[in-house]
């Protein structure tokens, strides 16, 4: 009798020694198993979400091409010009929401879509002018000077130059609105100044490419450098958090979706702030050559 009541107490010990030990194993593996279970949640409600927003684009694209002709339509009507200017500036307010909701669908799709990449070599000191030839309009008109300040030689990685392209303009126009906002802040400060208003620089906007190696190889570096008004640690800590902005009219998606592009190229994003200096994004990406 005494026997056995001390190998069910050894049983019983053993079984409380076991359940302590394997305690936090069972709490891991069940927390690995809700978070695969959410995964493949969040991944089948990506799938709709995406599926979603590209059935709304369609239709978009047919008001926004109704409303032009409607505004062409418009100016021919035999109506006094007080009635016909009434309804050309109900059809340009139409015109700018259009777009504007084409433009947070855009920045949806880079971030929450699939993407396909198309990869090949591609020298990044010949993709980055032209680049920079499709955005200095842009620039030019919130007032940013654009500067290109490129390493010596070819700096050669496997890119989708597309969707490259996409990510860096995204960071671009991210300094580019935060030099403008800083600028038309200066000027109200500085009160009605009439010939300054106009001519007055935001700042600049400097692309700068150089050469960096790590554990995994060399790898080529593309800084996106703003003198724009910088970031607080506050901030720094959510602008890749999607919708996450400080711009009136935002939509919060730009920057991640920039960071999800380039990280699909199997490349990095890091990002450097000073308040009141500026801030610099730097793309690292696999270098293709091998470092002299």
């Amino acid at each position: 009798m005494a026997f056995a009541i001390g190998v069910l107490a050894g049983i019983a010990l053993t079984t409380c020694v076991a359940w302590f030990v394997l305690r936090p194993h069972l709490r891991r593996s069940r927390a690995a198993e809700q978070r695969a279970s959410s995964a493949e949640r969040m991944a089948e409600i990506g799938a709709m979400t995406g599926g979603l927003a590209h059935e709304i684009k369609n239709p978009l694209s047919t008001i926004g091409l109704n409303a032009q002709l409607l505004a062409e339509s418009i100016q021919d009507l035999e109506i006094p010009d007080p009635e016909r200017m009434r309804l050309l500036n109900r059809m340009k307010a139409l015109g700018r929401e259009v777009e504007r909701l084409r433009g947070i669908l855009t920045d949806f799709l880079e971030f929450a879509g699939k993407v396909h990449l198309e990869p090949r070599p591609t020298d990044l000191h010949s993709l980055l002018p032209e680049l920079i030839d499709f955005y200095t309009p842009e620039a030019e008109r919130h007032g940013v000077r654009i500067r290109a300040e490129f390493c010596a030689g070819p700096l050669v990685a496997s890119v989708d130059e597309k969707l490259l392209k996409q990510a860096l303009l995204n960071l671009m126009l991210n300094a580019t609105q935060a030099m403008a906002a800083r600028a038309e802040v200066s000027r109200d400060s500085a009160g009605f100044q009439p010939a300054a208003a106009s001519t007055r620089r935001a700042g600049d906007l400097i692309l700068r490419t150089s050469r960096a190696k790590d554990a995994g190889g060399p790898l080529a570096h593309v800084d996106v450098i703003d003198t724009g008004p910088g970031m607080s640690e506050e901030v720094l800590g959510k602008i890749f958090q999607p919708y996450f902005t400080t711009k009136s009219g935002g939509t919060g998606l730009g920057l991640p979706a920039a960071r999800r592009l380039i990280e699909e190229h199997g490349g990095t994003l890091r990002v450097h702030s000073e308040v009141g200096q500026g801030t610099a994004f730097t793309v690292a990406l696999p270098l293709l050559e091998q470092e002299p």
